[in-house]
């Protein structure tokens, strides 16, 4: 019975472990934040490349509000290389106070990643996101396109917390 004990409580601790989100230094999440108005679909302008959005084109992530209060996470994107599309469901907790956007996000069970909206406009049409480290950078917006001033204005920002923007990949939403 103290060995079943033991091998649970290790394996809550485990589970602890993976849930936590570290961040890059320096990464500072947006505040104020209201998630209620970051929900809906954001298009993917640029990305830094990884292997779960690799060779996919038109992607968008779709948030809403589940009846727990979490958020449900839709990223769907068209892979141009297999010809077909590709979708992945997920959701996401806020991981600071309510109103920071410090955000931990799950497509595989009780292992999260870092989601940190660092930089927002007003009206929530564009946004810079982090993740845990300077592999993971997004830029969205509301419609297809961004304005070359958010753009730049973006790019600096990323560049100045030392992410290597020459390495994003901008996606093509035809």
């Amino acid at each position: 019975m103290r060995k079943l004990f033991l091998n649970i409580l290790a394996a809550l601790g485990i589970i602890s472990l993976t849930s936590a989100v570290p961040i890059p230094k320096d990464v500072v999440p947006v505040k104020p934040f209201d998630k209620q108005k970051y929900l809906g679909r954001w298009y993917e302008i640029a990305r830094m490349d990884f292997r779960f959005e690799r060779n996919l084109n038109n992607v968008t992530a779709t948030y809403s509000l589940r009846d727990d209060g979490q958020i449900k996470v839709e990223n769907r994107g068209y892979n141009y290389v297999t010809k077909e599309w590709k979708q992945v469901t997920g959701k996401a907790k806020l991981a600071g106070k309510p109103d920071e956007a410090s955000l931990k996000v799950s497509f595989f069970g009780p292992f999260y990643s870092a989601y940190i909206v660092i930089a927002l406009d007003k009206d929530y049409k564009y946004a810079l996101v982090a993740g845990e480290s300077l592999k993971y950078l997004w830029i969205l917006a509301r419609e297809k396109t961004i304005p070359e001033t958010i753009k730049q204005e973006y790019l600096k920002k990323a560049g100045d917390l030392g992410y290597d923007v020459s390495a994003l990949i901008w996606t093509k939403q035809d």
